[in-house]
């Protein structure tokens, strides 16, 4: 999941070597948190014009975990 992520924003940025993915223990309720960082310059890119390219992201993610039987959250920091 953590590769997944990094190669996904990896093809959006302008400067790839600053793309950072940390992964939370599971919470509580069972959920993985990824905290996806990039450079400043990046964010517009990886947000998108009303967040549409994050929630894109974020659908692609939660399909993959689905399938894993995975509960995951994306934070982009």
């Amino acid at each position: 999941m953590k590769e997944l992520l990094t190669t996904i924003a990896k093809g959006l940025v302008e400067s790839p070597d600053a793309v950072t993915v940390t992964e939370d223990e599971i919470n509580e309720e069972g959920v993985v948190v990824f905290h996806l960082h990039v450079a400043e310059d990046d964010m517009g890119r990886v947000i998108g014009k009303q967040g549409c390219i994050a929630k894109a992201i974020r659908t692609v993610m939660r399909s993959t975990a689905n399938r894993r039987n995975m509960k995951i959250q994306v934070e982009i920091d």
